[in-house]
Order: C-alpha cells, then sequence, then structure tokens
C-alpha cells in the first residue's frame, strides 16, 4: 500500500532530508586519505543527534554502523569499520535521519583525492542519471517511467544497472511500497501521485551488474570486483512536479 503523506507529514520529512543533506556536507569535507570508515561513522551519528535527530540505520535489521559506507567495489551495506581510505578510492556513503518520527534517506558516492577518469566518469553517469529519473517524477506519469530514464541513461554511457537492489517509498517507515527499480520499460506501475514520498536510487557497476553479499552478510560487492557508484536523493511528488528533502 503507498501511503501519501499531508502537509504535516511533508513538513517533517523535509526537515529530516535536510538533516540527511548537511550530513553528507559534513562528512564530504573529511573525506581524504587515511581517515577510516569508522571516524566518518561517529562523525554522522553525533552530527546527526546533535540536529535533534536519530540515525535511521543503526540497529536496522541488526546494521551495525549509523551510515553505510561502501568503498570502490562495494556498492551498498558496508559496515564501518577500521578500513582506512586510499588516494585513488571512491567511497559511497548512505545516510538515514529520523525525524520526528520520519525518515530522509540519500546516498553519494565520492571520490577520495585524485581519481581515475573511468571512475570519474562512473560518478558523473550515475549523478546524471539520478536526475534523468527525477525529469519523469511528476504527477500523472508511471513509476517506471523513471526507472526506464535511469536504465537509458546509464547503458548508453556504457554501465550496466544492480537489478537486486531498487529505490522505495520511505515515511515512518525506512522501507515502504512502492518499490523503485531502476530498470525496466517505461509506462508500467502505478501512477504518480502529490503526496507520494519516494527515495530514488541508481546503483551503476563499471562492469557487469551482478553482485553478491559477503559473509558478514551486509556487505555487497560486484561479482566482477570492478568500481560501483550511488547515488540517492529523497523527493517528494508535488502537484507540478517533484520536491527534493535530502538537499541542503
Amino acid at each position: 500500500m503507498i501511503i501519501l503523506k499531508s502537509k504535516s507529514e511533508l513538513e517533517v520529512m523535509r526537515e529530516a532530508g535536510r538533516i540527511v543533506a548537511l550530513t553528507h556536507q559534513e562528512l564530504a569535507k573529511a573525506i581524504k586519505p587515511g581517515v577510516t570508515t569508522k571516524q566518518l561513522d561517529e562523525m554522522a551519528e553525533t552530527f546527526i543527534r546533535s540536529m535533534g535527530a536519530v540515525p535511521s540505520f543503526k540497529g536496522y535489521g541488526g546494521f551495525p554502523g549509523s551510515i553505510c559506507a561502501s568503498v570502490n567495489e562495494e556498492l551498498v551495506h558496508g559496515i564501518p569499520g577500521k578500513r582506512m581510505l586510499q588516494e585513488g578510492d571512491i567511497i559511497s556513503l548512505d545516510i538515514g535521519a529520523q525525524f520526528e518520527g520520519f525518515h530522509g534517506d540519500s546516498a553519494w558516492t565520492y571520490p577520495v583525492g585524485t581519481i581515475s577518469a573511468e571512475n570519474e566518469k562512473l560518478l558523473l553517469v550515475t549523478e546524471e542519471s539520478l536526475y534523468k529519473g527525477l525529469e519523469k517524477a511528476v504527477p500523472g506519469a508511471r513509476l517506471s517511467d523513471i526507472s526506464h530514464a535511469i536504465q537509458v541513461h546509464a547503458e548508453a554511457a556504457g554501465f550496466t544497472l544492480v537489478r537486486e537492489y531498487v529505490g522505495h517509498g520511505i515515511g515512518q517507515n525506512l522501507h515502504e511500497d512502492p518499490q523503485v527499480p531502476n530498470y525496466g520499460p517505461p509506462d508500467r506501475g502505478p501512477r504518480l501521485k502529490p503526496g507520494m514520498v519516494l527515495a530514488i536510487e541508481p546503483m551503476v557497476n563499471a562492469g557487469e551488474r551482478y553482485v553478491r553479499t559477503l559473509e558478514d552478510n551486509w556487505t555487497v560487492v560486484t561479482v566482477d570486483r570492478k568500481t560501483c557508484a550511488h547515488f540517492e536523493h529523497t523527493i517528494a511528488i508535488t502537484e507540478d512536479g517533484y520536491e527534493i528533502f535530502t538537499r541542503a
């Protein structure tokens, strides 16, 4: 069941999203060679709590971190720990914050120092794919119009889309209906309506699309160990388009 949010609920979600965006800004300033993913996690938790919110991910399904920190071939759900960032790495930070009972959720993939031209292209195309999908997030469109736009743009650039993990509705629960795949034909699924709040999140691989989960039962990596990127915004469908909540 897709839950439409009221104006008052959207106001709370707008603030939850802003807190997530501000957390990204804080962590982006700290990303450099020598920093550990655990240090980034601790910074995120401290900042989120200072804003009157709590980390959405901490304890969610047993997840031990406040954020997901996924490096290079790690796609999603990377557990923060002793791993130290190296020059040329890329790191995806997936951040969620719960504020007054509602969640905001956003992921961004960052360069660590100077990265390869291939990885620069991967990050650029994945971010572009997110916004290509958002262009279709208008009332009356169908959900899969977003999915199709993401797939077309990423594949045209020579990359592949992960199919096992998808975007989602969001609200009082971190994951709600509907699921939002990053692939598929257009003109399928429910029509978009004002009050829908969605987390749109392209997950793009430099190599083949296949992924697997490591023995920690969380960290998802590319099977061919090539790099991957993940970009995500929480948006609300409005009367005439969409509004990004996870933007400061």
